[in-house]
């Protein structure tokens, strides 16, 4: 459906992205997760660009996206989805988020909550992780370049998805692990560091935008626990647990879809 893809500047470089959808129609962004590109949301670009102007970008540092030297914080990724949107004269937008892109959804919601209309924050967390865990990574990752990557594209699905989804849909898992190998070593080191440095659990509290969490219910990277803490600190948030581990848009999409499409309706 008039499908665009196009370039945006921003800080340092340009961002790949990805517009469809009618142009006169409330604007809807997808946030890939660490790891990924924009194509993690072909299906629900495909189901929602019926009714909203969806856009997608690859992630500074992943994809065909700017890999600028790291360290990165969300201030900077933050800033890249504001110069987005300002580049394609969006003045507010429905924003979903998975992984580190939900946190990029925090992110906004706490700092720019004026370019939102509502936000879809999904299999994330306040916090995720620990500082001493993703600046290992980053380091192992510099060090070894992309041998590093092949092997975190081997390890990948077990963080990703649920043993069975992992037997009954090899293709979707072997797309993913393409996707985690073709990422920059630099970017996405550098992406890790902005998770070492990225704790909202103090901050979440003061969002004030229409607010959609997202759990899987056999996520091990970022719990249900984790998704009931958002939920308690944000007022009127809502919380929808899916069958999926960390990836639910891929694992379950019928059911994720289902859960965005009712919150849009509003």
């Amino acid at each position: 459906m008039n499908k665009q893809e196009r370039w945006v500047d921003v800080q340092g470089g340009r961002l790949r992205v990805c517009v469809q959808g009618p142009e006169g129609a409330p604007a809807l962004v997808f946030s890939n997760s660490l790891g990924t590109t924009l194509e993690m949301w072909d299906a629900q670009a495909a189901r929602f660009a019926q009714d909203f102007r969806v856009v997608r970008y690859d992630t500074r540092g992943h994809g065909a996206s700017v890999v600028t030297p790291g360290p990165y914080t969300f201030e900077l990724l933050g800033g890249d989805v504001v110069a987005l949107l300002d580049a394609l004269r969006i003045e507010r937008a429905h924003f979903c988020g998975i992984s580190m892109g939900g946190f990029t959804g925090l992110w906004l919601g706490v700092h720019q909550p004026q370019r939102l209309l509502s936000l879809a924050v999904c299999n994330s967390a306040a916090k995720i992780g620990t500082a001493e865990g993703w600046q290992a990574r980053a380091a192992l990752v510099r060090e070894k370049g992309r041998d590093a990557m092949a092997e975190l594209a081997a390890s990948s699905p077990a963080r990703w998805f649920t043993p069975a989804f992992c037997a009954a849909e090899p293709d979707v898992v072997l797309r993913a692990q393409s996707w985690i190998a073709g990422i920059s070593p630099e970017g996405y080191a550098a992406c890790c560091e902005a998770l070492a440095l990225a704790d909202l659990r103090s901050q979440v509290g003061g969002i004030d935008v229409p607010t959609l969490i997202v759990a899987g219910s056999a996520d091990p990277v970022t719990t249900v626990a984790d998704s009931r803490f958002m939920q308690a600190a944000i007022a009127g948030a809502r919380l929808a647990e899916v069958p999926a581990s960390h990836l639910s848009n891929l694992e379950a999409p019928q059911a994720f879809d289902e859960a965005l499409a009712q919150f849009l309706r509003g």
